[in-house]
C-alpha cells in the first residue's frame, strides 16, 4: 500500500520515521485520563463518550504517524470527525436546550457547512491541507458569539477553545514551510495543542452541565469518590 509522506519529520517509510509526531500523541491519552477523572460519576454520558473518543484520537494519530498508510489515515481522521459531531450534538441539545431531533438535524448540517467553507479556506495562502480543519474554530466562535448574552461562561470557554485550535492549526500549516529551518517540523505542536483544546472543550461542557438543569429536568450533581 502507498506510503503517505505528508510531514516534515518523515524522511523514510520506517515505522519510527516520525518519532516526535508519534510520541506526542500521548498528550491525547493524558488529556483523556485527566478528563475521565473529572467526568466520571457525574451522570454525563456524552462527556464520557467524548473522553473515550479523545483517547481513540490519540491511538489513531499514533497509528498514522508510524504506519503512514491510507487505513491509518482513516484511523486518524475518523475519530476527529466523530468527536466534532458528538460535541456539536451535545452543545445543541444540552447548552442550546434543543430537542434531540432538532439537535441531531443541526448536527448533521455540519457536513454541508464544512463542504461549503473548506473551499473558501483553501483560498487562504499558506493554509494548505489544514484548510480542512479551519471551519471548526469558525463554528465554535459563532456559537460563542451567539451564546455571549445567554450563557457568558460557556461562550467564554468556547472562545478560549477556538483560540487554542487556531494556534494549533497554524502550527500544522507551518510544518512544511518551516521544514528547512526546523527539521523535526511543527506538527507535534498540533498534537499538544489539540489535546489541550479537546480536553478543555470537554471541561466546558462538563461545567455547563454542572451549572445548568439538564434536558431531563434533573441537574447532574457532583459525586465524591
Amino acid at each position: 500500500m502507498r506510503e503517505i509522506d505528508g510531514y516534515c519529520e518523515r524522511l523514510s517509510p520506517a515505522y519510527w520515521a516520525e518519532p516526535v509526531n508519534a510520541v506526542t500523541n500521548a498528550a491525547f491519552l493524558l488529556a483523556a485520563w485527566v478528563m475521565w477523572r473529572r467526568v466520571r460519576g457525574q451522570g454525563l454520558p456524552l462527556a464520557n463518550l467524548l473522553v473515550a473518543i479523545l483517547a481513540v484520537i490519540g491511538i489513531g494519530s499514533y497509528l498514522f504517524h508510524t504506519h503512514a498508510r491510507v487505513w491509518a489515515a482513516l484511523a486518524d481522521t475518523t475519530p476527529i470527525l466523530l468527536f466534532i459531531l458528538v460535541y456539536i450534538f451535545a452543545v445543541n441539545r444540552d447548552i442550546w436546550r434543543l430537542s434531540t431531533p432538532k439537535a441531531a438535524v443541526l448536527t448533521a448540517l455540519f457536513i454541508p457547512y464544512a463542504a461549503l467553507t473548506i473551499p473558501l479556506f483553501q483560498l487562504v495562502p499558506g493554509l494548505g491541507g489544514s484548510a480542512a480543519y479551519a471551519p471548526v474554530p469558525l463554528l465554535i466562535l459563532i456559537h460563542a458569539y451567539l451564546l455571549r448574552a445567554r450563557r457568558p461562561q460557556e461562550a467564554r470557554g468556547l472562545a478560549i477553545g477556538a483560540a487554542i485550535l487556531i494556534a494549533s492549526i497554524a502550527f500544522r500549516a507551518l510544518d512544511a514551510p518551516l521544514c528547512a529551518r526546523v527539521p523535526m517540523g511543527t506538527h507535534f505542536m498540533w498534537h499538544l495543542l489539540n489535546a489541550t483544546m479537546l480536553g478543555w472543550m470537554i471541561e466546558v461542557y462538563r461545567r455547563a452541565m454542572m451549572d445548568a438543569v439538564s434536558p431531563a429536568g434533573v441537574a447532574p450533581r457532583r459525586t465524591h469518590s
